[in-house]
């Protein structure tokens, strides 16, 4: 229920609204009745049983009434107006028995809801079976049983809107009808379907929807205005009578409607496609850019805008539905609404293996996860693996796996793995190992240096005099020319003792160097050597050991 800004029973009673004055009412007619803005309440004093009395709201189009607020109950106390007697509401028991502690005690409305803000209930005890509501004088809610008549019952329609009471000029007095039967008094608004009848003026009104402006308005089917006197004549702007005659008119930026009464924009109803602009009592219809009007002067067209000259774009032009586009030729690229040229792809004819970068003095072969680019031949990729464990490449159709260099194909719960080779438990090195996966680097002991990636050799003293260290070969070493003594001398005998230890240390130092070659070569047969021409490259394969130790021999 909505709430008046000022208290119902002064209002409406100052106003005289629809209680029941001025005659019996016509058989099946509310006794007396009121209208608010959304909402219209009857009193029926017919003896009936529930069912039967909500029957008889539903045949005027409403229901038994709801009491949700104060509003509601000053309703009731004007409608009754002292008259004694009980009638139904609409409140039927929804529970086998009636609870005491709710608010409507187990009771819910007709509607289907038990909201309310209000309850006045009479004190009853707890009670069972089919009982229903009734109001009394004293506006006391009491249980009821549905089968047993009351003396009357209470009905309520809602309507979505309402058609203002039209004001009397010259003491012209006005009836009005509701849809629901109610026809005595007056009221301070009027449902949809009333009508107002004006005797003296031979008038007869309807509260109807304009056909327009969708709105509640007072009309009648004839076109234009009624007498003046009464509510303006039915005209929205000025109502003008000559000789008897009434006529409607409209302030400026608006036309009479269809019936001759209302106002309206000269846009409303109009047939423009896009736009619409009111000129004086006219309009013009207007088109959307990239439109423009077509003859009918309503309807709008596609412009083509591709057939400007000059050309709106630099290069190729797309004509779209409402605008266009602009592309770029073959080997141009769009920037900042502009073609600008691309350049020149080196990675187009790029003999890369699997990927391309372009870099700024040409390109780059790169390859995809799981490879590398092959050390010898930059444009290939080979398979990697930087972990001591990785995944095998194997192909789905033949089921073959294949592993990188330095790694072996294993079987593992998760399918086939490749396993990295650890060459520095195979001895390749002869002094010192680094395992690293798929690969080894050897080391050497100080006073030594690598050779042939695997084996050290002492550095000799005419080596040391040389600037290096580490695993890095000595540096060149300049011929020294022989040169023959201009004559010869005799020799003192402590020259001779000097020449002798200088030929026992040659001799052993021949024989050293040929222990370490033999014991290079015939290395114990346990032992298995590989050849591996780089640290990043393994190549599995035996060394002829025989050929290399009678070689060694026949140094000796």
């Amino acid at each position: 229920m909505r709430r008046l800004p000022l208290p119902l029973p002064l209002l409406l009673a100052g106003l005289g609204l629809g209680l029941g004055l001025g005659g019996e009412p016509e058989p099946g007619a509310p006794s007396g009745a009121q209208c608010l803005e959304h909402d219209c309440f009857g009193v029926f004093w017919s003896a009936l049983p529930f069912a039967e009395a909500g029957a008889e709201c539903q045949r005027g189009g409403g229901h038994l009434m709801t009491v949700r607020s104060t509003v509601a109950e000053d309703a009731i106390a004007l409608l009754l107006q002292n008259r004694s007697g009980h009638l139904w509401l609409g409140l039927r028991l929804g529970l086998p028995c009636t609870e005491p502690t709710q608010r409507l005690r187990g009771f819910q409305w007709v509607t289907g809801d038990r909201s309310t803000d209000y309850s006045n209930w009479a004190p009853s005890r707890r009670q069972c079976g089919e009982f229903c509501v009734t109001v009394s004088r004293e506006l006391r809610w009491e249980e009821r049983p549905c089968e047993a008549p009351a003396d009357g019952f209470l009905c309520e329609y809602n309507y979505g809107g309402s058609c203002p009471r039209l004001l009397p000029a010259d003491g012209l007095p006005v009836a009005y009808t509701t849809p629901f039967g109610a026809s005595v008094g007056d009221f301070l608004a009027l449902p949809p379907g009333s009508t107002a009848v004006i005797a003296a003026l031979g008038l007869e009104l309807h509260c109807e929807e304009d056909g327009e402006s969708g709105r509640l308005r007072w009309g009648r089917p004839e076109l234009g205005p009624w007498s003046c006197r009464l509510a303006n004549g039915g005209c929205d702007g000025t109502c003008e009578e000559d000789s008897g005659q009434a006529r409607c008119s409209c302030p400026e930026g608006k036309v009479l409607s269809s019936d001759e009464r209302g106002c309206r924009s000269p846009c409303a109803g109009a047939p423009c496609q896009h736009h619409c602009v009111v000129a004086g009592s006219t309009f013009l219809c207007m088109c959307e850019a990239g439109y423009r009007l077509a003859a009918d002067g309503s309807s709008c067209e596609d412009d083509d805008d591709c057939a400007v000259v000059p050309s709106v774009c630099e290069q190729v032009c797309v004509n779209t539905e409402g605008g266009f586009e602009c592309h770029c030729h073959r080997g141009y690229t769009m920037v900042d609404g502009h073609c600008r040229a691309l350049p020149v792809s080196r990675c187009y004819k790029a003999p890369c293996e699997q990927q391309c970068e372009e870099v700024p003095d040409g390109y780059r072969c790169s390859c995809f996860p799981g490879y590398a680019v092959d050390p010898r031949v930059p444009t290939r990729c080979v398979l990697h693996c930087n972990r001591s464990q990785c995944p095998a490449k194997c192909d789905p159709y033949t089921l073959s796996c294949e592993c990188p260099d330095g790694f072996v194909l294993d079987d593992a719960d998760n399918g086939q793995v490749c396993m990295d080779i650890d060459e520095c438990n195979m001895n390749f090195c002869q002094h010192n190992c680094t395992n690293y996966p798929g690969g080894y680097e050897c080391h050497c002991h100080a006073g030594y240096r690598l050779i042939d990636q695997n084996d050290c050799i002492e550095i000799l003293e005419e080596d040391r005099e040389g600037a290096y260290s580490g695993d890095f070969g000595p540096r060149p070493q300049t011929p020294i020319p022989s040169q023959i003594p201009p004559k010869a001398k005799h020799l003192h005998p402590g020259a001779l003792v000097g020449i002798t230890v200088g030929v026992l240390s040659a001799a052993l130092a021949l024989l050293a160097l040929a222990y370490h070659l033999v014991r290079k070569c015939c290395r114990a047969p346990a032992t298995m050597d590989y050849k591996c021409s780089g640290p990043h490259e393994k190549e599995m394969g035996l060394q002829p050991v025989t050929s290399g130790c009678a070689a060694a021999s026949q140094k000796l």
